[in-house]
């Protein structure tokens, strides 16, 4: 285990302190969780950027022909800018699949 030195405005020390009182949790558990968290955001972030990267449009294209062309359920709408930008692209790029009913509910 490694020791660390922080300055932390006042203002903020009271805040984690109130924080870690409420959690019954000591500051230095606090902020060790606070790191981690802030890591592994950081981390997540990488890994999707890398796994985006490896993506392919062409296999992306082949799985959404197979999603029947029905309206989303009630919840599931896109917003109307997103949906008419979505639908311009989709009109102009991809097959539409030819299924009306879906063959397995939506999770």
């Amino acid at each position: 285990m490694s020791t660390l030195s922080l300055r932390l405005p006042e203002s903020l020390h009271r805040k984690i302190r109130e924080l870690a009182e409420r959690d019954d949790i000591s500051i230095n558990q606090f902020i060790a969780m606070a790191v981690a968290e802030k890591t592994s955001a950081l981390l997540t972030v990488d890994y999707l950027e890398d796994r985006g990267r490896r993506g392919s449009a062409a296999l992306f294209d082949r799985v959404l022909a197979r999603v029947p062309d029905v309206p989303p359920l009630p919840g599931d709408e896109l917003p109307t800018a997103t949906r008419q930008a979505n639908t311009a692209y989709m009109d102009s790029s991809r097959p539409r699949s030819k299924k009306t009913k879906r063959s397995r509910p939506r999770r």
